[in-house]
């Protein structure tokens, strides 16, 4: 084949082509932003800091990545849009340059337990073809290996017609899934402790009943069995006969007339899976949240042995290894076993499937097994499992978002993705990144710092420039980029210690510890290295600890930080009793609603497979309430307007006067003190960033009653200035008595800590170790560990 030879031409003028080197923002308002226009360089790395909930997600997610998406889903037609979730236009004035964006976020992956990091990643349905190839014994196609699949058989009488004749004929159908047919691919079966549900000694009638809601007199529950006929009500649960339990426990449902209203009765077992257990516990109320966990206890499946897969299966192998051993290997491990195998006729797929798992290790989770239930990971690994996909992606000129990709990372694992980071640029695509830590931000190419405040004291560009112009720079960023916490001089004597004895959960080798009490305790090592396991999986939990893991707040529109932390209850009962009315009339979401938004306080309108539009209801003005409910008052305010009130405004409101209520402004000074006294008692959750979800999640568990605190890395999402204010809270929780543990790889915490516990030397099977015990001051002199190193560099020591 010849080439063509090329001309030479003199040199011209640049194409029109190469003049689209940027994308331009004018006048965004998403959220708290305030008219923001910027321009960002394409084909960089760019970097949006500023303090928690000072408007980065509403700039790079709500506004370029949203409007990039949007744009996407209008190429196709409008019958596919009709199956697509429809994404309203970002309150901007001007969006261009935009290219296609790939969000990477912290959303934790599905909680269903079916969903593991093999089928998050492909690399179990790779690893099943495989199987189906290559195992012996034989036992079938991919779906065989597959444990969200079920067998099915299926025979009878189909009716065939052609032409004019029409002739009935025998017909069988058989699909052979990998499924195990008693947890039904879970690994884990449930029981329902009986004696957690009701009181055996005790009637129905004489209120046997146990669970959290259900009273005597609700014909909804508690009725429906009593006047059902299928047991007596007046006769103790323990002396029912046998038909009579059965029904009492698993009736089929059927209607029934309770009272003269038509109603459904079904057997306790299947109205408590349905009621309780079909929801995400983290959104339940806390008291129905701890009765789940007292009557629910969940076992390793024993058909499967957890493996979720069916005996044919599990014994089908490949050089001796099965799939379900397979998915139980480190990924590291895995790598080295799939590399063995040489098989001419499955080498493409050898192939994709060795650069999926080499991906893994490159990124830092080699430590994982691609049976690890998604639902499990924190959202840093879930962030990182999510990039997997795109590290052998040759698409360039693509916009990569990111938020916080150093999560749950330590200095050590930081260093590696930045080098992930700067490879994606390298290849010709646009890096948005959101971050607080100065080790990424250094990196950058560009840095637009937002502020100068949080929330409505935020929203405006402060910066946008260099990284050194940012150090040089008086922004709240600026003047705390090279900021470095002391070990302290002097530290805290223990009161106590909490002895751990023989730990082996997950990847801890027997683990002998004693964890200091009355002191602050942080607990490090590099991602997989065992601290959660440690921490979570050996201290019991129960009466006297208090713990707070990084699980998501869940929330709707409905849901705002006066009903998440319950300071609505004691506001809704002190506006009754000042009125002589109703508490009820007080909820927007109970009989005080406008009815005409039903009190949501705006009007969707739903326009198929148009962008829905929601606008301001004009009967309350989307304050939400009825306009009777407004007459009443409660110190010169409505119930509109002390929700309207930010957190400082109303401690100050219920902390004095004729507004003065102790229960309301307890609540309001833990808010204060996680700094978030800006924040509007009636924002919807929905419109909080994840530092002030992470902050909001712990001023609600201040309140609870416990000798020991245990806090998983709380300084996600964090700013450096926020981090000073979290040591300040730490401190006060120490000084009042508290014992408090830390997991957490910042530094500045660490050297703050009177007592460090290093877990290491490695990840997975490489780690579970403690390599180090003892204070700051001794860990940086003794540089034995990396932790060690990396504080030392830290501190400047």
């Amino acid at each position: 084949m010849t080439r063509a030879k090329r001309a030479d031409t003199p040199a011209s003028a640049p194409h029109a082509g190469d003049s689209h080197d940027l994308i331009r923002v004018h006048g965004a308002r998403v959220n708290n932003l305030k008219d923001v226009s910027v321009d960002i360089p394409k084909r960089r790395l760019t970097v949006f800091t500023g303090v928690s909930g000072s408007g980065k997600s509403s700039l790079v997610f709500g506004t370029i990545a949203a409007e990039s998406q949007r744009l996407i889903n209008e190429t196709y037609s409008a019958f596919v849009q009709g199956f697509m979730p429809s994404l309203a236009r970002p309150e901007v004035d001007v969006l261009e340059g935009l290219t296609t964006a790939i969000s990477v976020d912290q959303q934790r992956m599905g909680s269903d337990p079916r969903s593991t990091v093999g089928t998050a990643t492909d690399a179990h349905a790779m690893l099943r073809i495989l199987f189906s190839r290559l195992g012996k014994p034989h036992i079938g196609p991919p779906s065989a290996y597959s444990f969200n699949t079920a067998s099915v058989r299926a025979s009878g009488a189909i009716t065939v017609e052609r032409g004019n004749k029409t002739k009935a004929q025998k017909a069988s159908f058989q699909r052979t899934g990998g499924m195990c047919v008693r947890c039904e691919g879970r690994g884990s079966v449930s029981d329902i402790d009986l004696s957690q549900l009701y009181d055996d000694t005790k009637s129905l009638a004489e209120g046997a009943f146990t669970i959290p809601g259900w009273k005597s007199d609700s014909q909804w529950t508690v009725q429906v069995y009593a006047q059902s006929g299928f047991v007596d009500p007046d006769k103790p649960i323990r002396k029912y006969t046998k038909k009579e339990l059965q029904d009492f426990l698993y009736g089929e449902a059927v209607k029934v007339k309770v009272n003269g209203v038509n109603l459904t009765y079904e057997g306790l077992i299947p109205k408590i899976q349905k009621s309780f257990l079909s929801k995400d516990k983290e959104a339940m109320q806390p008291h129905i949240r701890a009765f789940v966990e007292r009557a629910v206890t969940f076992t390793t499946c024993p058909e499967c042995d957890g493996t979720r897969l069916s005996e044919g299966a599990r014994s089908s192998k490949i050089k001796r290894i099965s799939i379900a051993d397979a998915c139980t290997m480190e990924i590291r491990d895995l790598a080295e076993w799939v590399r063995g195998i040489k098989e001419p006729s499955v080498a493409p797929l050898l192939d994709a499937l060795q650069q999926t798992l080499d991906s893994f290790v490159e990124i830092g989770l080699g430590y994982l097994s691609l049976d690890r239930p998604a639902g499990t990971l924190s959202g840093g690994e879930a962030q990182r499992v999510k990039m997997i996909r795109h590290l052998g992606s040759s698409l360039t000129d693509v916009t990569y978002v990111f938020d916080e990709p150093t999560i749950g990372l330590h200095p050590h694992d930081i260093e590696r993705m930045n080098k992930l980071l700067l490879r994606l640029r390298d290849k010709g695509n646009t890096v948005l990144v959101v971050e607080h830590k100065p080790e990424t931000i250094v990196i950058a190419d560009h840095v637009v710092d937002l502020g100068p405040g949080a929330g409505s004291g935020g929203g405006t560009v402060c910066f946008e420039g260099t990284v050194e112009g940012l150090r040089a720079g008086d922004t709240i960023t600026g003047r705390h980029f090279d900021d470095r916490a002391a070990v302290k001089d002097s530290v805290r004597e223990a009161t106590g210690a909490l002895e751990i004895r023989g730990a082996t959960a997950n990847n801890l080798r027997k683990v002998d510890v004693d964890v200091p009490l009355g002191v602050l305790v942080v607990v490090t090592g590099v991602a997989g290295s065992g601290k959660s396991s440690l921490v979570h999986g050996s201290i019991p939990a129960g009466e006297g600890v208090v713990s707070v893991d990084q699980s998501p707040i869940r929330g709707s529109r409905r849901s705002n930080p006066a009903t998440y932390t319950g300071l609505l209850e004691p506001i809704r009962k002190a506006f009754a009793k000042e009125n002589g009315v109703k508490p009820a009339l007080f909820s927007a979401n109970s009989e005080g609603a406008c009815p005409t938004c039903n009190g949501a306080g705006v009007i969707f309108m739903d326009l198929a497979m148009m962008a829905g539009v929601a606008t301001p209801c004009e009967d309350c003005e989307g304050k939400r309430y009825q306009a009777s409910v407004l007459d009443y008052h409660l110190g010169g305010r409505d119930i509109s307007e002390v929700l309207a009130m930010s957190v400082a405004e109303a401690e100050e409101f219920f902390g004095a006067g004729d507004a003065h209520l102790p229960a309301a402004h307890r609540i309001l000074e833990r808010l204060a003190d996680v700094g978030l006294g800006y924040l509007s008692l009636g924002q919807p959750l929905t419109t909080l960033s994840g530092g002030e979800r992470q902050r909001l999640k712990l001023a609600t568990h201040m309140g609870d009653k416990g000798g020991v605190y245990i806090l998983d890395e709380p300084t996600t999402g964090l700013h450096l200035a926020d981090v000073e204010q979290l040591l300040g809270l730490l401190d006060r929780l120490v000084d009042s008595g508290k014992s408090v543990i830390v997991v957490e790889h910042h530094q500045a915490v660490m050297a703050h800590a009177d007592w460090i516990i290093d877990l290491g030397p490695g990840a997975g099977h490489d780690g579970g170790k403690v390599v180090f015990e003892g204070t700051p001051a001794d860990l940086v002199e003794a540089r034995s560990t990396l932790t060690g190193e990396h504080l030392a560099a830290y501190v400047g020591g």
